[in-house]
């Protein structure tokens, strides 16, 4: 739903400027006609989208992107759907589904973004503020209230100084910008509301199950059978839940900037387990631990110093990219620890060898004959 919502309007639209249905390949295009548009509204740019690195030294672009891919693979609530895959060939299918519709969410960003800042520059900037698009209307200050009109000078002329419009219209509106129906924008928010409680959803399960079997019945309550468990796993959901809602309350001002922590410290904590515990029968409980506590902490470390602590940068990496230095300990930890210290079960690595066979059986069921 998210996905053919997202899409349609921004398709549409380059399809209508440009005449190919293709905007991930047209919005350089928009770019170029925004750069010669800002000069005849008295807009300053720097044009930094123009020039590659102005804004990101080549170290924190490729270090962002480490993280970004790293961090995907590794999050929580991704992994949780793995879980309803019953082989390893299905799980890679999955995959691979999974990574194409994240490829034409991510790849169609920058579009969105390009195609709603033209339509502002083109129809909407420099326009009689009387006869503005019916899109600015519905969702200016007599419609939803998130476009702001102040005709500072009274000239009846929108300028660029008298136009607020906030981050959330802009995937909103591209729809109405597009001539498209407004149901079509109800239809891409509850798909972004789909996602958003499909994410918090996922990570939930993740952190209750991981507690009730990982910490209470395999650390502290080894004798608790199964409703023992699945009590204390929806009570640490609740008290989740309850903790994220308030934390939510304060609504930081930069969500980006919090997601890509987010990415950062599961590529520094997770994801060299995740890769050591599928391709090395070496590998043991001992050197795992031992290696997403290292990656996790010097994450953290270093993102937590940079940012509230005044802590200078390591190589001059900005914070965001901080599982850069995670991962590789992770990984030297990880195998080290696992050296010396016992070597896993031959079961357990036979069960590891046949992780790595995509035609083999169904997993789950053979574990439960056995």
């Amino acid at each position: 739903i998210l996905i053919i919502a997202y899409l349609t309007p921004v398709v549409i639209l380059s399809a209508q400027r440009y005449g190919l249905p293709i905007p991930q390949l047209t919005y350089g295009l928009a770019l170029a006609e925004i750069a010669n548009i800002e000069p005849s509204l008295g807009i300053t740019s720097d044009k930094a989208y123009a020039t590659p690195f102005t804004i990101y030294s080549p170290l924190n672009f490729f270090a962002l992107i480490f993280c970004l891919m790293l961090g995907t693979a590794s999050l929580p609530h991704v992994l949780m759907r793995f879980f309803t895959t019953p082989s390893v060939k299905a799980a890679r299918r999955s995959v691979g589904w999974a990574l194409f519709f994240i490829f034409l969410l991510y790849f169609t960003a920058p579009a969105y973004a390009a195609f709603a800042k033209l339509e502002i520059y083109s129809n909407v900037l420099g326009a009689s503020i009387v006869d503005l698009p019916g899109w600015v209307q519905s969702w200016g200050p007599q419609g939803v209230g998130l476009i702001s009109i102040n005709d500072i000078n009274g000239d009846g002329i929108l300028q660029n100084a008298e136009f607020v419009i906030s981050r959330d219209v802009v995937v909103l509106s591209t729809p109405e910008i597009a001539g498209l129906p407004y149901v079509v924008s109800g239809l891409v928010a509850a798909g972004g509301l789909a996602a958003a409680l499909s994410t918090a959803d996922g990570l939930l399960l993740a952190i209750a199950n991981a507690f009730s079997h990982d910490v209470y019945y395999r650390m502290i309550n080894s004798e608790a059978n199964t409703k023992t468990r699945l009590t204390v796993a929806r009570i640490i959901l609740v008290v989740v839940a309850i903790a994220a809602a308030f934390t939510a309350t304060f609504a930081p001002p930069n969500i980006l900037t919090l997601v890509a922590w987010a990415f950062s410290l599961a590529a520094g904590g997770l994801f060299p387990a995740l890769v050591l515990g599928i391709w090395s029968t070496r590998i043991n409980s001992q050197g795992a631990i031992a290696g997403m506590i290292v990656g996790f902490g010097v994450t953290l470390f270093y993102l937590a110093g940079t940012q509230y602590f005044g802590m200078g940068k390591w190589f001059g990496l900005n914070n965001i990219s901080a599982g850069l230095f995670g991962v590789p300990l992770n990984f030297i930890v990880s195998i080290v620890v696992s050296k010396m210290t016992a070597t896993p079960s031959e079961d357990m690595q036979r069960f590891i060898r046949s992780l790595r066979h995509p035609r083999g059986g169904t997993l789950m069921e053979e574990k439960a004959e056995s």
